[in-house]
């Protein structure tokens, strides 16, 4: 069969789903056409130029670059649904009416190509329903696709097949959705609300029943039930106050619609609780109002007083004691919450045993195998574990017994016992439903295998499952070389394959901050991959890439040693930064997460970056009182002179305005993206939109550079700004410290900076070496740490992790 293809993606409905969803087809470069409504008044695609010009003003924003919402193609239904033709894929995206979506259904199907796919965006409604009022020719083509809202952060994607959904459909789409566009996939059946909103909002509504029952406040349940439980760090309440209240109200009517006591033995509990209720009527929808189960007045926030239908003051915290029993392993830990004495254990134990409950109960009936329950709730709902996964780690037959004690005492929220399945030789042998050979399929009795589609073969380190026996990055393949600060690497050992003739170097750290043994260590992995391999790739496994310096490792041989150790330490990090640079291989970056002051620089003296879509890039320096000391403020002078090299305009200083400024005022990429417009990737450098490909792309890169001939550019001199240039800048930040703008001290580091990346005093264009730059870079940098309002600041970050201001 030949590949499936989709050059233009047709989403119809112009909505918040529907405008963030093709928001994100152009993050990932998908071209799109936003269909709705023709106006009433004025131009015919009103409607969705408004929506388009929305998301330039939303926040988070749906958009990598806010510039990049005109590549929006906007078309409404009466004049250009013959666009549909142009279209492989077409998502509908309208409001979830079920008459609405079928009157839409009957007016495109004529438009649509005889190849393309056709999803429902629903977050609830029948799939198979929706598909009655296609034509025979497109039900073979139709399925649900669910995004997760906001599109562009959420990870999850659930796939719906209906009877008639040809299997190659659903793998063709989730092979883009999962490699063009990022995601990750489950595939839920077709029944209300689906996986992640099934399980998900059941347990929302379970612990606020629970909530009433133990009469614990919004502030406390959310401390309980964020990261300390292992959820998303908003809690219950703030998650909720995120989703939107209405939003909210609307799934749970979904069930209460499509479900009852038949269906679901914990129907009873899926009433509106009488706060939301009460919220809505009074307009308070959670964050898009400004109001919620929580408000912010100034800096304080307040949260709603159901009984006054007024805000009192907030942040009540959680006993203490509670968060040393969640630190415990899963075992003591959910022995210790079913044995609490206080009403928040008590509390916490419930709300666990209904989530393992409900998952049981349900998990025939939503999801093919324990792996799709899990994944949705980890991908959907921000959780460390699923259900499932904290239950056999807790100990399966243990828990399971608890929890079967439970109800039959009347505690849970449904008397219907645990499925036979629970109990079963298979899974009580297996310690669970997660095993090397697969998940627990209730349907068949048997361990089902994650699908291994080729797509899946980018992935090196697929996101694994507790109990899948899946490789882990941090002992597979080859180790040449690993110490607390490194690990270096190789995927195998045979030097003429794709993946062992590069060498990986992993960071080992905290945060993977850069101290003198990573600085130490990457030396090293370069002087191995000269000898012996094809190329380096830096990475790894997880996020960030790194937050920089190693300020805590730091600060001791200051202590010791004065401002000599310090510059000494700078001098090794801006030496390891050029050995990458000029590196007889082709170094490669592969960056995810935050890339910030130390990393920034280590990704941009790379040979080449590779980056997750959701990389965050930037020299921040400024925020603790310092300027980049590891070749930062060189890069920014060297790129400058590059791209004036090629430019008609010879004249140096509106080359560096933009690096200048970003270094200045500590300025980060907020997308990969935007790193680019910031000038910390380049054009010729490769965005990955699904974060599990990123190693897999970064060895090829590296590869492919090595056997195109590569070679390390040559060192030359480049002409820098000099006085002239510090002296405009610095008029422009007298005006800016006068003004009240920023503070004498922040005028005092941007005035360091401006010296340096225009090359001190020297005249306008004169030549200028790296190592001539990095000598300045060292002495402002050795300047400031032994200033004190920077000291100020740098204990200030390293007490409570914010910005000072002085």
């Amino acid at each position: 069969m030949s590949r499936f293809q989709v050059r233009k993606v047709a989403v119809l409905g112009a909505g918040v789903m529907g405008a963030q969803i093709a928001a994100h087809l152009v993050n990932v470069k998908v071209p799109v056409v936003l269909f709705d409504l023709p106006a009433k008044e004025g131009q015919k695609n009103g409607i969705v130029t408004k929506a388009i010009d929305n998301l330039k003003k939303l926040k988070p924003s749906p958009l990598g670059v806010a510039d990049d919402a005109a590549l929006i193609q906007a078309a409404n239904y009466e004049e250009n649904l013959g666009l549909l033709g142009e279209c492989d894929l077409v998502i509908e995206a309208i409001a979830e009416r079920m008459d609405w979506k079928l009157d839409l259904y009957k007016k495109i199907a004529p438009h649509v190509a005889k190849h393309a796919i056709v999803a429902s965006n629903t977050s609830g409604l029948s799939i198979t329903k929706l598909s009655e009022a296609l034509p025979a020719e497109i039900k073979p083509r139709f399925c649900g696709i669910h995004f997760f809202n906001p599109p562009r952060y959420m990870y999850l994607v659930e796939l719906i097949a209906t009877p008639t959904t040809q299997p190659a459909i659903l793998d063709q789409l989730e092979t883009f959705v999962t490699s063009a566009v990022g995601k990750g996939v489950v595939r839920a059946k077709d029944t209300p609300n689906f996986i992640a909103n099934r399980v998900g909002i059941a347990g929302m509504l379970a612990t606020m029943k629970e909530v009433e029952n133990y009469g614990l406040s919004y502030d406390v349940v959310d401390d309980l039930t964020g990261k300390k439980l292992g959820r998303a760090s908003s809690g219950t309440f703030r998650t909720a106050d995120v989703v939107g209240l209405d939003t909210m109200a609307h799934v749970i009517k979904t069930l209460q619609d499509n479900l009852d006591e038949k269906s679901d033995s914990f129907y009873g509990s899926f009433g509106t609780p009488a706060v939301l209720k009460t919220l809505i009527e009074m307009g308070n929808l959670g964050q898009k109002s400004k109001a919620g189960f929580y408000k912010k007045v100034g800096r304080d926030i307040l949260r709603f007083d159901l009984e006054g239908k007024d805000y009192v003051p907030g942040g009540e915290k959680a006993d203490a004691v509670y968060e040393r029993m969640l630190k415990k392993p899963a075992g003591e830990r959910l022995k210790l919450l079913r044995n609490a004495e206080g009403k928040q254990g008590q509390f916490l134990w419930a709300i666990l045993r209904n989530s393992f409950h409900y998952a049981a109960v349900h998990l025939a009936t939503i999801a093919d195998t324990a792996a799709d329950v899990d994944l949705a709730m980890r991908w959907g709902f921000g959780m460390k574990q699923g259900p499932f996964e904290l239950w056999q780690e807790a100990g399966w037959l243990e828990v399971a017994k608890m929890v079967q004690a439970d109800i039959d005492a009347g505690k849970a929220l449904s008397k219907e016992p645990l499925p036979k399945w629970v109990f079963s030789d298979a899974v009580v042998k297996a310690g669970g439903v997660h095993t090397p050979k697969g998940s627990y399929n209730p349907t068949t009795g048997q361990f089902q295998p994650r699908r291994q589609l080729p797509v899946y073969q980018l992935q090196y380190f697929r996101e694994s499952l507790l109990g899948d026996g899946s490789p882990k990055y941090k002992t597979a393949g080859i180790t040449l070389h690993e110490d607390e600060a490194i690990r270096i690497w190789t995927l195998d050992d045979n030097r003429t394959s794709v993946t062992g003739s590069v060498l990986i170097a992993s960071i080992k750290s905290k945060m993977h901050a850069i101290g003198p043994g990573v600085v130490e260590g990457l030396v090293r992995a370069v002087e191995i991959a000269e000898q012996d391999y094809q190329g380096l790739v830096i990475w790894s496994g997880d996020e960030p890439f790194s937050v920089g310096a190693d300020l805590q490792a730091t600060l001791p041989a200051f202590m010791v040693a004065g401002v000599g150790a310090i510059e000494g330490a700078e001098h090794e990090m801006q030496q390891m930064m050029l050995r990458l640079r000029y590196a007889s291989v082709p170094v490669v970056s592969a960056i995810r997460g935050m890339a910030l002051g130390g990393g920034c620089e280590l990704a941009v003296y790379s040979q080449r970056r590779v980056a997750a879509m959701e990389s965050y890039i930037g020299l921040v320096e400024v925020g603790v009182g310092l300027v980049p000391g590891a070749g930062g403020l060189t890069y920014i002078a060297r790129r400058a002179a590059e791209n004036a090299a090629f430019s008609t305009n010879k004249e140096l200083l509106p080359f560096l305005t933009d690096g200048f400024t970003a270094a200045a005022m500590a300025k980060v990429g907020t997308s990969a993206l935007e790193s680019r417009k910031l000038g910390y990737l380049l054009d010729s450098d490769v965005i990955v939109p699904n974060k599990d490909e990123l190693l897999y792309v970064a060895l090829n890169e590296a590869k492919a550079m090595y056997q195109g001939g590569w070679r390390a550019p040559l060192k030359r001199l480049f002409p820098v700004a000099g006085r002239s240039g510090i002296a405009t800048i610095k008029g422009q930040l007298v005006n800016m410290r006068d003004g009240g703008f920023i503070s004498q001290h922040d005028f005092h580091i941007a005035s360091l900076i401006a010296e340096v990346v225009c090359g001190g005093d020297a005249d306008a264009n004169t030549l200028v070496s790296e190592e001539y730059l990095m000598a300045l870079e060292r002495k402002a940098f050795c300047s400031l740490i032994v200033h004190p309002k920077t000291q100020e600041r740098i204990l200030g970050m390293l007490n409570t992790g914010k910005p000072v201001r002085n």
